[in-house]
């Protein structure tokens, strides 16, 4: 069975303005184009209260880094409150949402996610040679990449829904 390791965890909060179906389109395209994660929708719902929405989606990603190392990506937005509004933005009016929003991302590292080392419990003692001695440097390597990957995805997620809320 493959090992699986949170090497990230964390999450963003934001209240203002934005609008969620472009902040939605910019995080999963900034996912896909920069990490070359490959995305998909797990979870999408939407419970409307009055004239505010709240919405919760799960996405899951996977890229496989070498035939031995998986970087795999958990992403969930919790938005409450969501209600569509109109502002003045350089004279002209434009229609956008305002509501809170959490963005919470947890990076996973996983090994030997064939199970290729599974076979015999003389692998298995392979196997963990191998990552203890062999390659722990690597190991570290692609660690600190996903943490730097998931930390960067939140920064700049952030960054756009504070460039939003400035319109």
């Amino acid at each position: 069975m493959a090992e699986k390791e949170t090497v990230f965890s964390s999450k963003i909060k934001y209240n203002g303005l934005f609008s969620f179906k472009d902040f939605y389109k910019f995080c999963f395209d900034w996912l896909e184009e920069e990490t070359g994660l490959i995305i998909k929708e797990t979870i999408y719902n939407e419970k409307i209260s009055g004239n505010s929405k709240e919405i919760r989606v799960e996405w899951k990603g996977k890229n496989d880094m070498t035939d031995y190392f998986r970087f795999e990506i958990k992403v969930e937005f919790i938005v409450l409150g969501l209600s569509e509004v109109e502002i003045e933005h350089e004279g002209a009016k434009i229609k956008t949402n305002k509501g809170a929003a959490e963005v919470k991302v947890k990076g996973i590292l996983v090994r030997d996610y064939d199970g290729k080392f599974e076979t015999s419990a003389f692998n298995k003692t392979l196997r963990s040679i191998y990552e203890k001695w062999v390659i722990p440097s690597r190991i570290d390597e692609y660690e600190a990449k996903i943490a730097g990957d998931c930390d960067e995805f939140l920064g700049q997620a952030k960054a756009y829904l504070d460039l939003e809320g400035k319109k």
